[in-house]
């Protein structure tokens, strides 16, 4: 039997005419879905901070303080087929609100963990929260495509995804108000008794709890608004078994599928490298404050916010994997920039790489599920699976910088960003098949 939609299809738009950005009954449920993505920006973006500050806190190496992104983005790749099943079975509705419920018991684990001082607690609790967001993010991606006619699908993404990095400026802010500039400092810690060192690390994990309780919060209150609304929502696609094949074989067979997964799983590895890893580079390479630094990672969230509104412009004028390769190229060069440049350029030159960020998720989404059909739904898990790189990569960045110095370090978001435009330059040679 071949795949059948479920009947509550949004409805098509007037043959005539321009197509509606998002069908008029579900205007609201598409603001709510923005809060979303604003609400994991921020959270996802918190964790930049945190490597930073549990490198401080816990006096460990880069490579062990990149393991929040490790466990982060590896809650992720596990919980993307199980949260495309849930979405399958109960509908997009039950799959955001798993999401959002989790994430919020994640946030709310950071209570205990701030009192036994054991960073593999804070592991566990960031692992908790980033696999409800890996629910909400595989289960609101698809919806927003479902909200209005196919035409105008990739421009709604754009625009939802563009909420994302306004939550990632919010977060970073919380740690660069909340947490960067009372933590205690190095010199202080060089003369305390080791009783002084343990209330000193008491009170600056305290610290790290206040901006994710705030998050829970947040959490909660939209998944209330959520809970407690009737919606007409879309449901998801339900598959039967297709002769002579299934989803994952199709998929696979699709070059323009297989091969955009990699370049999502090198995209997101740049992304976390490059954000994770701003704040150790203003303050190993340019010698910065803690508090400085800080605020050169605002700066990279708000050009990335910038660029993203700007990028979703040009997408009506250019081709979506021209731009691509335009802005992948660019991240190459300023990385090369700060590789060799030891001072405030490379710093610029890290900041910039953000602007070539900014477009990148949202296309090589859209052009990897162009033509996909039913298959599409189950495409979008293999694309948030990709995410992994993001747990994978900081930990060779990492191992780099502790070996030839932050600076070097810079080589590894460079490579992913020549992946990417290689991609680019393979969709725009090659036809569909």
């Amino acid at each position: 039997m071949v795949a059948r939609v479920a009947t509550s299809a949004v409805p098509a738009a007037p043959a005539s005419g321009k197509a509606r950005l998002v069908e008029r009954e579900l205007a609201v449920p598409f603001i709510l879905l923005v809060l979303c993505f604003a609400a994991w920006g921020a959270a996802a973006n918190l964790t930049d901070v945190l490597v930073g500050v549990f490198r401080s806190i816990f006096d460990m190496s880069n490579f062990q303080s990149s393991l929040v992104q490790f466990a982060y983005y590896g809650a992720y790749f596990t919980l993307a087929l199980p949260a495309a099943f849930i979405t399958r079975r109960f509908g997009y509705k039950a799959g955001v609100l798993t999401g959002l419920g989790l994430a919020a018991a994640g946030a709310l684990l950071f209570i205990p963990a701030s009192q036994v001082l054991v960073y593999e607690f804070f592991l566990l609790a960031l692992f908790v929260l980033a696999a409800g967001l890996s629910i909400l993010e595989t289960s609101a991606n698809p919806f927003v495509i479902a909200m209005g006619d196919e035409k105008s699908a990739t421009q709604r993404l754009n625009l939802a995804q563009a909420f994302n990095p306004i939550g990632a400026n919010i977060g970073v802010l919380l740690g660069a108000l909340l947490i960067l500039p009372r933590l205690t400092s190095e010199a202080s810690k060089t003369i305390m008794s080791p009783e002084e060192l343990r209330q000193s690390q008491e009170r600056d994990l305290s610290l790290v709890l206040q901006p994710y309780l705030g998050i829970a919060v947040v959490l909660v209150l939209i998944w209330l608004l959520i809970a407690f609304r009737k919606m007409h929502l879309p449901t998801a696609v339900e598959v039967e078994a297709v002769p002579g094949g299934n989803v994952a074989g199709r998929l696979w067979k699709n070059r323009h599928y297989r091969y955009g997964v990699a370049a999502q799983f090198f995209n997101v590895a740049a992304q976390t490298c490059v954000w994770t890893f701003t704040i150790l580079y203003a303050q190993d390479v340019v010698g910065l404050s803690a508090e400085a630094s800080g605020w050169y990672l605002q700066a990279s969230l708000i050009l990335f916010l910038v660029s993203r509104f700007v990028m979703t412009w040009l997408l009506g004028i250019f081709r979506p994997t021209l731009l691509l390769l335009i802005m992948a190229l660019f991240g190459v060069a300023c990385c090369l920039v700060a590789m060799f440049s030891l001072n405030m350029l490379g710093l610029y030159a890290v900041v910039a790489i953000s602007a070539s960020l900014s477009l990148m998720f949202p296309t090589i989404y859209g052009v990897s599920l162009r033509g996909l059909g039913d298959d599409a739904k189950f495409g979008a898990a293999g694309l948030v699976m990709a995410i992994l790189g993001g747990a994978l990569l900081p930990m060779v960045h990492a191992a780099v910088m502790d070996t030839q110095g932050a600076a070097r370090g810079y080589v590894v978001p460079g490579v992913c960003l020549a992946l990417v435009a290689a991609y680019a330059l393979f969709d725009l040679r090659t036809s569909r098949e």
